[in-house]
């Protein structure tokens, strides 16, 4: 009895010690540190607007620096991920799978875009008139334009082979990388030497993300603080209702496209935006994907889908499958055109699609590219005056939260998807990870 009396004794007193080391695991988590930071964030763009509003470079700063880690990142991936392929037949047939499945979904994106525009019509009755518009206030430059196919090959391709390792561009990293893995993939025993130092880089350039990433707290304080100090509650009243349709077509989105293609795949969509908590968190407020994509490739690895599949679709993904954008093509476009009262038929609604599917391609690596890709439809197409992107301009950096979430969100699955294509998708290792995460 008395052996039985000290075991049950101090079983009270166990939870303590565990509720304790679950804190303590909670403090350390970057997720955690992120919410505090856009909280303080929040609370001194409202309190002290101007100290706020100086707080800019602390995003600026982040995001500068993971561009200067994200072309090496994609370039050690994607090249060990086609040299380990078994042959270059596989890769091509892995690209050609990421390819289809983007056009698909994008196609679908925007079309749900245009019909949620059509139903609730947020630009009905505002009547606007565009000569009392400030076109100078849409931050467009006509060189920043996609251009013709002619002009968008051009850029894919480098001065030097070695030269798209030191831009910005990412498709241009990704086809000096895609031709290096070839490379090394055919070369047998003379590019293991290469592919052992790649393997080595790589470990390297992640260990420097992973320090990259701890400042992101530090990012999402200053871009959270700059955004409410800059814009408050001011473009929320003058254009809630546009807001609101488009963060509710992006919920819908996300739990009924994204939430049919996980549960197709074996998961649950809540149990995948919770293992990529993190990632999504940094995603919103630094409005940033290219923040996230090393650490996204980590964990999509740890979550059971092949390296070499990872290593093509997600840096492809983000160039070419930008769901979230798509969606806010088609609604903004109709926006505009209810707004200063152009109508449009659906003929003219389907050409718009048309034009943005070619457009939307070629702004890649480029800022505000959604924006930018809007601004060209328009001119393309005609009838809505360009001036009219005054009267989004205030806003897009609040639609743009919805934008990155799901473009993010969409390549995760995108992987996936095409993971379980390919067979190259273990559902026991992403369940017992799902599991681990949620736990946590």
């Amino acid at each position: 009895m008395s052996s039985t009396t000290t075991e049950e004794e101090p079983r009270p007193l166990s939870d303590t010690p565990t509720r304790r080391s679950r804190w303590s695991r909670l403090i350390r988590e970057l997720w955690f540190h992120v919410i505090i930071g856009a909280v303080l964030g929040i609370a001194v763009g409202f309190l002290f607007p101007a100290v706020g509003a100086a707080l800019t470079p602390l995003s600026d700063w982040f995001i500068a620096l993971v561009k200067m880690i994200v072309i090496p990142v994609v370039f050690c991936v994607v090249s060990l991920g086609i040299a380990s392929m078994d042959s270059l037949r596989r890769a091509g047939r892995v690209g050609v799978k990421a390819l289809t499945y983007f056009i698909i979904l994008s196609l679908l994106s925007m079309l749900i875009g245009l019909v949620a525009a059509n139903i609730f019509k947020p630009g009905e009755g505002l009547d606007i008139d565009p000569s009392t518009l400030n076109a100078g206030a849409v931050p467009v430059d006509e060189h920043d334009s996609p251009g013709s196919v002619v002009e968008f090959v051009s850029g894919i391709i480098p001065e030097s082979l070695f030269g798209a390792l030191t831009g910005h561009t990412i498709l241009a990293a990704l086809f000096v990388s895609i031709l290096f893995g070839s490379a090394l993939n055919v070369s047998g025993e003379a590019g293991r030497p290469i592919t052992r130092a790649l393997q080595s880089l790589q470990t390297v350039v992640f260990k420097i993300v992973l320090w990259v990433m701890w400042l992101a707290p530090l990012a999402t304080f200053g871009a959270l603080a700059a955004v409410v100090a800059n814009y408050g509650t001011q473009s929320l009243q003058q254009l809630g209702y546009l807001i609101l349709i488009f963060m509710g077509t992006c919920v819908f989105y996300v739990i009924v496209v994204l939430g049919v293609i996980a549960r197709a795949c074996g998961m649950n969509i809540f149990s995948v935006m919770r293992y990529f908590k993190e990632e999504l968190l940094i995603a919103l407020s630094t409005c940033s994907s290219e923040a996230i994509l090393p650490q996204l490739i980590k964990k999509l690895e740890a979550l059971g889908v092949g390296k070499s599949t990872v290593g093509i679709v997600v840096p492809a993904g983000f160039s070419f499958n930008l769901d979230g954008s798509a969606v806010y093509l088609t609604m903004a476009a109709l926006f505009l055109a209810q707004a200063v009262g152009v109508p449009l038929d659906w003929s003219q609604q389907l050409a718009i699609v048309g034009v943005m599917m070619l457009t939307s391609k070629g702004t890649a690596g480029i800022a505000g590219g959604a924006f930018i890709v809007l601004a060209s439809t328009l001119s393309a197409v005609g009838g809505i005056p360009l001036a009219a992107l005054a009267l989004i301009v205030g806003i897009d950096r609040i639609l743009n939260e919805g934008r990155v979430f799901i473009n993010v969100l969409g390549n995760v699955m995108a992987a996936v998807v095409v993971g379980k294509w390919e067979k190259d998708f273990d559902p026991v290792i992403a369940r017992q990870a799902l599991a681990r995460r949620t736990l946590t």
